[in-house]
């Protein structure tokens, strides 16, 4: 099943929600108008029983009452809608005089009367709606006579009926105009998503260059195209970055491959002593080997760069860890007559063989741009927050410009040089993994023709970060 447009869907949500709002609306100013109409025909009612309450104070005896009749009807008179009744205070009252349609369940409201206007709405054997007034009149003799006044609503009935009628069949036509307006308004508001659209159209892996404009979009897809464009341009740069990475995997690869087929064939071309052969076969073999560090790094840095690596931590001596790498390097150092030297102390939380991994391959860079005689220095300091080992070596440096792309994948300062030397190109960018598995860092600086220095920063949990801060305030004491 097809699923419905979202145009349609708001439009036919804002419509339904149009439609609750104005039965809403008219309800209750159908109300109003009811309870409007009860205190209108209420405040009539007691106006005229005033006006007859004081005429009929003034009366002593019942002919008197007799001889006023025709000023009682005066004011009942042009009103064809009321109808009076007068009453004695005795237990079985008697009709004294009365004006109008008479009323067949008036006695129920002769009993109730009270010194107090009560008001009584109810309806007759033909269903009209009545409103009627009832009250004790105290006279000069001190004797009391019975007003009920009654007042028919058919009038009051018939505009509530004409509201609900009008009501009912103006719905239909604003009901439209709801819907034909929330449409038009969602479809104006959606209209912005058709640059989403165009823009989705046109990205691909051959061009991540697209990006949504944010001219005229509403704050809140302003906020949504503004991620969208940073996902595409993280995309962008990481496609570029694959991209790169597979050119320089390819070149690596293409040499050590390209030396064994031709030694190869250079050896196949002829007969050859047995050394000769043997002399190849050694030649292919470091190739060979190179080609496995290669694809043994490649896999490592696979493993390391993965945001899903699980990899669980325990406390370190980072000081015994690079005495362990020192040791490991040693007589590679005594070659060059290179000297070793550890200083300082650290724990931190880590991984040990990745935490030696990441130093191996910083003294072996060291060892291998270091000139002969010199020293290797491997400092270790703690302070508030983290934990950094420095790696320092004379030489000849780095250029500034190639510091930022130092640890890229198969990076070169030195273009024209090859790895004859045993370097895959992949350690720096290993370790810059290693530290981000460890919510640390790596940096470098270097001064030409002095030293390079490459610090790695390991965080401290907060238990090693208290104990630091102690240390560091019993070292100050």
């Amino acid at each position: 099943m097809r699923p419905a447009r979202l145009s349609s869907q708001l439009s036919l949500s804002v419509a339904i929600l149009g439609l609750i709002l104005v039965a809403l609306l008219s309800a209750l100013a159908y109300f109003s108008l009811s309870r409007q109409l009860d205190y209108i025909a209420e405040q009539s009612l007691e106006d005229k029983l005033q006006q007859i309450r004081h005429g009929m104070r003034e009366i002593n005896t019942r002919p008197e009452v007799g001889d006023q009749a025709h000023n009682i009807r005066d004011l009942i008179k042009g009103h064809d809608s009321l109808s009076l009744a007068l009453y004695d205070d005795s237990s079985s009252p008697k009709e004294i005089m009365s004006v109008g349609q008479t009323q067949e369940a008036l006695p129920s409201f002769i009993e109730n009367a009270s010194e107090t206007i009560a008001f009584e709405h109810w309806r007759d054997a033909q269903d009209k709606q009545l409103l009627t007034a009832s009250q004790l009149i105290l006279r000069k003799d001190g004797s009391r006579i019975r007003a009920v006044l009654t007042l028919e609503r058919s009038a009051d009935q018939a505009l509530l009926h004409a509201y609900v009628e009008s009501t009912l069949i103006a719905l239909p036509f604003v009901l439209a105009l709801i819907a034909a307006g929330a449409w038009w308004i969602a479809h104006r508001g959606l209209s912005s998503l058709n640059q989403f659209r165009k823009v989705a159209e046109l990205v691909s892996t051959q061009d991540l260059s697209h990006r949504l404009p944010l001219d005229n979009l509403p704050q809140e897809l302003r906020e949504l195209a503004n991620s969208i464009n940073f996902m595409l341009h993280r995309l962008d740069g990481g496609v570029q970055q694959l991209s790169q990475f597979s050119d320089d995997l390819a070149h690596e690869l293409r040499s050590p491959i390209t030396n064994l087929i031709g030694k190869a064939q250079v050896t196949l071309s002829r007969e050859r002593p047995p050394e000769e052969y043997k002399l190849v076969l050694e030649n292919c073999t470091e190739e060979l080997g190179r080609v496995t560090r290669i694809v043994s790094d490649m896999l490592f840095l696979a493993h390391v760069s993965h945001p899903a690596a699980l990899i669980p931590f325990e406390a370190i001596a980072l000081h015994e860890e690079a005495e362990k790498v020192v040791e490991l390097f040693s007589l590679t150092a005594e070659e060059k007559d290179i000297k070793l030297n550890v200083s300082g102390y650290a724990t931190i939380n880590g991984d040990r063989l990745m935490v030696q991994r990441a130093i191996s391959n910083l003294l072996s860079n060291a060892i291998r741009h270091s000139p002969e005689g010199s020293k290797i220095d491997i400092d270790l300091v703690t302070n508030a927050t983290n934990a950094t080992l420095a790696v320092s070596n004379p030489g000849a440096g780095i250029p500034p410009e190639h510091l930022p792309k130092l640890f890229e994948r198969f990076y070169r300062v030195d273009r024209g040089r090859s790895r004859a030397d045993g370097g895959t190109g992949l350690g720096l960018a290993i370790v810059r993994s290693i530290m981000s598995l460890h919510h640390g860092h790596v940096g470098v600086s270097s001064i030409a023709d002095q030293t390079t220095v490459f610090t790695l920063y390991f965080p401290l949990p907060k238990p090693l970060i208290e104990q630091a801060r102690q240390s560091a305030t019993e070292k100050t004491a």
